[in-house]
């Protein structure tokens, strides 16, 4: 390695320890124990790297971050921290970090990531626009839910945190998952599929423990919420088994279940959801991202074109009668509806009136209510009870129902008030109508992240 790195960190023999690696390894080396420091050598032109902590005696790592980007782009920052939660991770990856590492690290892996800073290797980042890639993995769209998935699917590419899909059933989850896979730092590893509602105790310990599968692949785990309760204690054993833990597996999950309320509800056990959920991405469905159908109709088109189903055009007439459709069945339905169209249509262009006839003949096909003619809040909430008491027959649901249901209803609008007001809680607590400090409380209680100055869902 060739190159100048500052290293800031607050612990002298961190300090000393990566000076020595690095000074060994061929670069030449700063040490500061403050952000002032830092800085002055930032702005007097050194270093081709660096190496930060995030809490210092003078101020925060993250909170420079954004200086040094406006300052100097093209100069890699590797952060490292103590406080290795979920939330300084994506801070660091929002503030602009190159890469982070949370403490205690290993270092030949801080090493290899100084290297290939220095040679300005950039970690694989998908475009937050698309993450169409080369390698051909559509998923397509450019309406804010989707922006906001990119947002998510860039932050947690490159960590080895463990995710959870959550979406209906056709919105693309077993994609996202091998998108993560692939787009990330493992895609030359297995890809290990995981059908929960088949799983068996056998299967498990085979997947973890047996020599079918190298070391450091993913473990996706489809419909993880049908997962047997003997099988939910296996694959929490082998989490917690050193010897798993060494094999460095990265666990993506997917539900079409809500899986707070099956965890409620004493379905799946609470220590495992949190083990497997530590980083959830929600994937919306078709309804709630109805301005990227004619996108999506468009790359169904040219992919079937592609397989030798037909090459046809669709008219922009006929793609608003499609933006008129609740799509049931997501975008797995929309694929399928529009390899109909180019396998039935007869002309060389797909019309309106060809979709409209298409669309009536769907056994689940609906068309969108008009804004304001949806039912109310109240009807709403009976029939979602009235589907959770039919789903227990004869049997009482497990006790707190009413606690339950209440915080259900309070953490949407709480966070939502939160959003409009752009994390203004005297505001908040004003529209709402209740006391600042019961506010603060129930922020605690619900775990609501708040953050001022931009809307937050």
């Amino acid at each position: 390695m060739h190159g100048t790195v500052l290293v800031a960190d607050d612990d002298r023999t961190i300090r000393t320890v990566l000076t020595q690696a690095l000074t060994r390894a061929g670069c030449r080396v700063r040490a500061t124990s403050n952000t002032a420091t830092l800085w002055r050598w930032i702005e007097e032109g050194e270093g081709d790297a660096v190496i930060s902590d995030v809490m210092m005696p003078d101020g925060n790592g993250l909170d420079l971050l954004p200086a040094i980007v406006r300052k100097r782009p093209d100069l890699p920052v590797i952060v490292i921290s103590a406080q290795n939660t979920v939330i300084t991770a994506v801070k660091a990856s929002e503030a602009g970090a190159y890469d982070y590492l949370p403490k205690p690290f290993d270092l030949r892996e801080l090493l290899s990531k100084v290297n290939k800073a220095l040679t300005r290797t950039e970690p694989p980042k998908p475009d937050v626009t698309s993450v169409e890639t080369q390698k051909g993995l559509p998923l397509i769209g450019g309406s804010a839910a989707m922006q906001e998935v990119y947002r998510i699917v860039a932050r947690v590419l490159n960590t080895d945190l463990n995710v959870m899909i959550l979406g209906e059933s056709g919105t693309g989850k077993n994609l996202l998952a091998s998108a993560l896979h692939k787009l990330g730092g493992r895609s030359g590893r297995d890809f290990i599929t995981l059908n929960a509602a088949t799983a068996t105790i056998e299967g498990i310990d085979r997947l973890l423990t047996g020599e079918d599968h190298g070391s450091g692949g993913t473990v996706y785990i489809d419909e993880v919420g049908e997962m047997p309760p003997d099988c939910q204690l296996k694959l929490l054993g082998h989490l917690q088994n050193p010897a798993v833990q060494a094999r460095n597996f990265r666990f993506v999950s997917s539900s079409s279940q809500s899986m707070p309320t099956l965890v409620d509800d004493g379905i799946f056990r609470e220590d495992l959801y949190y083990r497997l959920n530590v980083m959830p991405i929600n994937l919306p469905p078709l309804r709630e991202r109805i301005n990227d159908v004619a996108e999506l109709t468009r790359h169904f088109l040219q992919s079937h074109a592609v397989s030798g189903l037909g090459n046809k055009t669709i008219s922009p007439q006929a793609i608003d009668k499609m933006r008129q459709s609740m799509w049931p069945g997501n975008v797995r339905a929309l694929e399928n509806f529009v390899r109909q169209l180019v396998v039935l249509c007869p002309e060389d262009e797909i019309s309106a009136d060809f979709v409209t006839e298409q669309l009536a003949q769907l056994p689940s096909e609906k068309i969108r209510p008009q804004e304001g003619s949806g039912q109310s809040l109240s009807a709403s909430v009976g029939e979602h009870l009235e589907r959770y008491f039919n789903q227990h027959g004869d049997s009482l649901p497990p006790p707190g129902l009413y606690n339950r249901v209440i915080r259900e209803v309070e953490l949407p609008l709480i966070a939502l008030t939160l959003s409009a007001t752009r994390g203004n809680q005297i505001k908040a607590a004003e529209l709402l109508g209740i006391n600042r400090n019961t506010l603060r409380k129930k922020i605690q209680e619900l775990d609501i992240v708040v953050t001022r100055g931009k809307k937050m869902m």
